[in-house]
């Protein structure tokens, strides 16, 4: 069993910048890719961005393409997104999830979730 934790959330004035922190515990972290998605209010969660268990292949929605940057530090159970030029269609609960299968872009296909972080994107 997988526990996940998020940090890093807050409220930022567009433009702006925020790293959100996903701590892992209870399993071999460097086995599971990892996933960020995230829940705007009054809709489906979306995924964002994941990672490969070496880090060395990531994929992201075009949104946040040249903006968001996912990366991990295995020694440190951690995987992080790096947002920038931050925009008010940002604003959301983030999560991370992991997953036994590298490239999922649905939900379904991530096992652990974390409990997620809000980010606010003020204008």
């Amino acid at each position: 069993q997988v526990q996940l934790v998020e940090s890093g959330g807050g409220l930022v004035q567009a433009g702006g910048s925020l790293r959100l922190s996903c701590a892992a515990s209870g399993g071999t972290f460097s086995s599971y890719a990892m996933g960020w998605f995230r829940q705007a209010p009054g809709k489906e969660r979306e995924f964002v961005a994941t990672i490969n268990w070496t880090g060395d292949r990531k994929y992201y929605i075009d949104s946040v393409k040249g903006r968001f940057t996912i990366s991990r530090d295995n020694a440190k159970n951690t995987v992080y997104l790096q947002m920038n030029s931050l925009k008010p269609e940002d604003t959301a609960v983030y999560y991370c999830a992991a997953s036994r299968v590298y490239g999922g872009v649905l939900s379904s296909g991530y096992d652990y979730w974390g409990q997620g972080t809000q980010v606010t994107v003020s204008s």
